[in-house]
């Protein structure tokens, strides 16, 4: 089972078991259990690289000081032996509640004093939720004993790019976001959002060797994390990221530090506060040592995604020097509040972005007042408006803001990303060719037409400082407009032949074989067979030639790339390295959509990726491996998890049958086409049969099949017609065939499954390798050579439905109205009927023009 399969069985095994327990509430105990086995698994694999075996591991008492001192100081914290996670799996039937309770207990006593700020109450929601997971000790124990079964086969490691941990945490806190109604999202900011942060975040922090990120409003911690990931592609690795996190709601900031832990951050790069941001800036410092301790915290980078024109209390804060240079944010709406604040933490050659509402573009009294001094102190870089509906909890349309100490230019990017977005669920939701394409805009600083522009000062100085996006950026479709001209007498408008001219310019001679003009403004479709004449044209078969030219080694690389190097490469590198191949393979090419491309290739790697974390994990023998193929089947009245056959660990099934047992699959198949056959052959001995016969008892009640038993009685009948008898005895033995078939199908797929299973189980290394290239790169392959295609067949469809637009006069569709009123006027003559009815018809004939028939 790889890591979303895993994540996907716990979540709706998880949502089950929450029964009427608010989502929001359920996650703080399913994860806090989940950030307990990962410390309890944590302090036993430190144990065990230091020599401790399992029959050791009894003695890890409290009672034992030396010890107790060994693990804090090693790994932060102390658990002993019989508050472990796994004793906790391992007592069965004796596990009870209060297990937890004296575990969470003493955990809280035992903490390292260098890492307090870690991990202290930590698991306080946890512990005060406890008695909502059932109204007595019984039923809680069995509450807790369910969650723990269910999150025991998480593997806690992490090793390499395999973060299973991670992966599923992030996984569930997405999904109870996105099922904890409308303000008990706020806590997470989804996982494609958070990438596009952290690629702008990243790209300007890519030459650092050492730096310190922010967010201010940490929520599940899951940006930070992003934004860390990101960053330590360039830097070679994490350890040189410091977090700083600040949350106000207890729970919410017990999930930013357990997130930030299991992700195998250092703690000592882990520096986090739970208090308000607005009322108690982060000038750190612990209660103890107030002076030596103070850090006034400038940083790399701060992210954030604070909850949205919040309320908050400006009063007394006209010297803060957060907002001294710029204004206070009004009472009712503290979206500048929180920017002014996450600016005033930016290094001088840092950069910010935060989520805001689009309000903070337009909105005008003290907000409007702040927003011209950003801009004349120039501090924004960059708006992207993203589209409606993608925030958990929210449909208001949003924006990212780039902001920055210092800049050397003085205009604003302004980016409309509003429309490229996918349907999920309840929500939309970026692909990763948008996060792409907006990334690289923003890279480039570039003007895209309908989707971005770079805006001067002084333009912004004439719009009164009025950022509204729309002002700057029009990426709304184009009205279809109708030429009144060839409305009327046919033809097509060559000022809308011209919106196709980047194909005129791709095949510069394809235009004048399609089209002869008819006047000025006008031309006339020239050919019989537009899509053959366009599919044959010389320049078009050119462009498809130089596209497949272009691919023609793209196999190549790709086996060295990832077959190759599939136990060594970087896992969350290469598809960049992939992409950026792709793009210079399309460099020059037109009419290809380079982000298009990207999406394919994104598609195929999330596929790919997890074969990739699997064999880097567990070793390339893992390719042979088969596994138990588990469904879920309901016996007695319960459903029960069950083995149905095998499956391929990472080979599938069904492509060990297509390539390696072709003949076997063949046979089986034919027998499969054989039996679908016979239906339509039942279905003409059927038709076969007199009116007579088919009301007999061999045929069944809505005469559309026979009854075998009735057919059988029927043969042995003397009274039986002998013309009937033949038909029958025809569908008496195709009766037995089937059966036959039927028969002989099951036992082959059985036979065929099990040698499956044996050739996956002894392949060589060789065709393990050939398997894994084929489930691979032919895909890939397939979808980038579909794009050439597909640009041909929607520009072919674009102009069929122009000329189509216009196919049909206005003159003509008159002259067939009145044709068809015409013949209905003749129909109605021949109509008869009373004095009424003929008063009626002859009312309708006038309507229609019929009066000349009187």
């Amino acid at each position: 089972m790889n890591k979303q399969q895993l994540a996907s069985k716990i979540w709706e095994s998880a949502n089950k078991m929450r029964s009427k327990i608010e989502a929001n509430e359920y996650k703080d105990y399913i994860l806090g259990f989940i950030f307990y086995k990962f410390l309890s698994d944590k302090e036993v694999k430190f144990l065990k690289e230091n020599d401790w075996t399992d029959d050791d591991l009894p003695h890890v008492t409290e009672d034992d000081a030396e010890t107790v001192d060994y693990i804090r100081s090693n790994v932060g914290y102390f658990i002993s032996y019989k508050h472990l996670f796994s004793t906790w799996i391992d007592k069965g039937s004796d596990f009870t509640a209060a297990d937890v309770t004296e575990a969470l207990s003493a955990f809280s006593r035992l903490i390292n004093p260098s890492h307090k700020k870690v991990f202290d109450k930590v698991f306080a929601t946890l512990e005060t939720g406890l008695s909502k997971l059932g109204e007595n000790s019984g039923a809680r124990t069995k509450a807790i004993r369910d969650l723990l079964h269910l999150i025991k086969d998480i593997p806690m490691d992490g090793r390499q790019d395999y973060d299973v941990l991670g992966f599923i945490y992030e996984y569930l806190i997405s999904n109870f976001a996105a099922n904890a109604g409308k303000k008990a999202g706020e806590f997470y900011t989804p996982h494609e959002v958070s990438l596009l942060m952290s690629e702008i975040v990243a790209a300007h922090l890519k030459d650092r060797q050492k730096i310190k990120i922010y967010d201010p409003t940490s929520g599940s911690g899951s940006l930070l994390i992003n934004i860390g990931k990101c960053v330590a592609r360039y830097m070679g690795g994490g350890d040189n990221i410091k977090y700083y996190a600040q949350e106000l709601k207890e729970n919410t900031y017990n999930l930013t530090r357990m997130n930030l832990v299991m992700r195998g951050i250092l703690p000592n790069n882990i520096v986090t506060r739970n208090g308000d941001t607005l009322e108690e800036d982060w000038p750190y410092f612990d209660d103890n040592d107030p002076s030596n301790t103070y850090d006034p915290l400038y940083v790399d980078a701060v992210v954030s995604n604070p909850p949205y024109s919040q309320p908050w209390n400006p009063a007394d804060k006209e010297s803060d020097p957060r907002y001294a240079r710029f204004g206070l944010a009004p009472k009712g709406k503290a979206d500048y509040a929180f920017l002014l604040h996450d600016l005033f933490h930016l290094k001088s050659d840092g950069i910010m972005t935060i989520v805001l509402p689009h309000g903070v573009l337009f909105r005008g009294g003290t907000e409007g007042a702040i927003r011209r001094n950003l801009v004349e102190y120039n501090h924004i870089d960059a708006i992207i408006g993203l589209p409606a509906n993608i925030f958990f909890g929210t449909g208001i349309p949003t924006i990212i803001m780039v902001l920055k100490q210092k800049r050397e230019n003085t205009d604003v990017l302004i980016v409309d990303a509003s429309r490229g977005f996918a349907k999920v669920g309840k929500n939309n939701v970026l692909r990763a060719c948008d996060i792409k394409k907006i990334v690289d805009v923003v890279s480039a600083r570039a003007d895209v037409e309908k989707f971005a522009k770079v805006v001067s000062r002084d333009e912004i100085r004439a719009n009164d400082y009025n950022l509204n996006i729309p002002r700057y950026v029009d990426s709304s479709d184009k009205n279809e407009s109708w030429d009144i001209f060839a409305t009327m007498f046919g033809g097509i408008p060559l000022s809308e032949l011209a919106e196709f001219h980047e194909y005129w310019a791709a095949f510069p001679r394809l235009k004048e074989s399609l089209f002869t003009a008819s006047g000025a403004a006008h031309c006339r479709l020239n050919v019989a067979d537009l899509k053959s004449s366009v599919l044959t044209h010389a320049d078009v078969t050119a462009f498809t030639a130089r596209y497949a030219s272009s691919f023609a080694d793209f196999e190549a690389f790709l086996t060295t790339r990832l077959l190759d190097g599939m136990e060594t490469l970087n896992i969350t590198r290469e598809e960049s390295i992939i992409s950026d191949d792709v793009f210079s393979r399309l460099n020059g090419l037109p009419l290809v959509d380079k982000y298009k491309a990207y999406q394919l290739l994104d598609d195929e790697w999330k596929k790919i990726s997890v074969d990739l974390e699997i064999i880097r994990t567990e070793g390339f023998a893992s390719s042979k491996q088969v596994d138990p193929n588990m469904v879920v089947k309901t016996r007695d009245g319960k459903k029960q998890e069950v083995q149905d056959g095998w499956m391929g660990h990472i080979i599938p099934f069904a492509l060990v049958q297509q390539t390696l047992l072709a003949a076997d699959l063949a046979r089986l198949n034919a027998r499969e086409a054989r039996l679908s056959e016979l239906a339509a052959e039942y279905e003409s001995l059927l038709n076969e049969l007199s009116e007579e016969d088919k009301d007999k008892p061999f045929v069944n009640d809505d005469g559309d099949a026979f009854v075998p038993k009735e057919v059988a009685k029927a043969v042995k009948s003397m009274e039986t017609e002998p013309e009937t008898l033949a038909i029958l005895r025809k569908v008496t033995a195709l009766n037995n065939e089937e059966k036959s078939l039927k028969k002989q199908i099951k036992a082959d797929s059985t036979a065929l499954h099990l040698l499956t299973k044996k050739t996956i189980e002894e392949l060589t290394d060789e065709q393990a390798r050939q398997m894994i290239k084929l489930k691979w790169i032919p895909p890939l392959l397939d979808s980038m050579a579909g794009l050439s295609s597909a640009v041909i067949a929607d520009f072919i469809a674009r102009l069929l439905a122009l000329a189509g637009k216009y196919e049909t006069t206005f003159t003509e569709v008159d002259s067939q109205i009145v044709e068809t009123e015409s013949s209905l006027v003749s129909l109605l003559d021949e109509l008869t009927g009373n004095e009424f009815d003929m008063q009626g018809i002859q009312e309708l004939k006038s309507l229609l023009g019929g009066n000349a028939h009187e």
